[in-house]
């Protein structure tokens, strides 16, 4: 696997934030589900709770969305992505996070399969089915980021 590097989009890509999920997040139209799951992972990782509600279908939007300081998002790992079925597709992902909060510390995982529509030319975040779960990787593990180090020496706490 490829180090990442400080101008890599956070979605795992290899690509710089700018060729990837910063485009869409500049008002570029994301073209598929995955593309638009990807970067609504990394407004997640950004702290862009606008572009979160933007994308989210009027239907089930939230009136407001806050940011979780405590949660640090490490990685995606996108387990499908079914071709969109013209005006709907679903996306099964799992994003890894370290959660710093006095309750809930530790490494996580949330897994979702997600649903999206397309609309006008345009695809929105429906919903999904998410399940969280608490990780307890080992130092000797690899890195939950996807470096490819052991956690000891890469995010380890």
């Amino acid at each position: 696997m490829t180090p990442k590097t400080d101008l890599s989009c956070p979605c795992g890509s290899h690509l710089t934030l700018e060729q990837c999920c910063g485009r869409y997040h500049q008002g570029e139209l994301a073209p598929t589900p995955e593309a638009l799951m990807r970067s609504r992972y990394v407004a997640f990782v950004l702290g862009r709770s606008d572009y979160l509600l933007a994308t989210w279908h009027p239907s089930t939007r939230p009136a407001e969305l806050a940011p979780d300081p405590d949660a640090e998002w490490k990685s995606l790992s996108i387990v499908s992505a079914e071709p969109p079925l013209d005006t709907i597709g679903y996306v099964h992902f799992r994003a890894f996070f370290y959660e710093r909060g006095r309750v809930q510390k530790g490494w996580h995982v949330l897994e979702e399969a997600s649903h999206f529509v397309k609309e006008q030319q345009r695809w929105w975040y429906i919903d999904g089915t998410p399940s969280l779960t608490r990780l307890k990787p080992r130092r000797n593990d690899p890195c939950l980021c996807g470096s490819g180090r052991k956690l000891k020496v890469c995010c380890g706490e």
